[in-house]
């Protein structure tokens, strides 16, 4: 998973990422990914860039984050999560 914006700066939140997903979470040197988007979205219509093959070798890692959360506590934390969104849906009426 890649990461960007201002919550990579939150260590733990990467490393739970990581945890709760099973993945290794990837942040990059450059955070503010979603104007750089843009930018490369602009660049391939205008034929600065051929494909996103050239752009994928823009990006580069900063940090790595691996799981580490044994796999039944990942399952316990995702039942309780899944279990905290069904009653969430009562807070409200419509």
């Amino acid at each position: 998973l890649r990461a960007d914006g201002g919550a990579v700066a939150n260590r733990w939140l990467m490393q739970f990422q990581a945890d709760i997903l099973g993945v290794p979470v990837l942040v990059p040197q450059d955070t503010a990914t979603t104007a750089l988007g843009s930018a490369y979205l602009a660049g391939l219509a205008t034929g600065l860039w051929q494909d996103r093959t050239e752009l994928d070798a823009l990006w580069t890692a900063q940090d790595r984050y691996e799981p580490a959360l044994p796999e039944a506590e990942r399952d316990r934390l995702y039942r309780r999560w899944q279990d905290a969104l069904q009653r969430s849906f009562a807070w409200e009426s419509h």
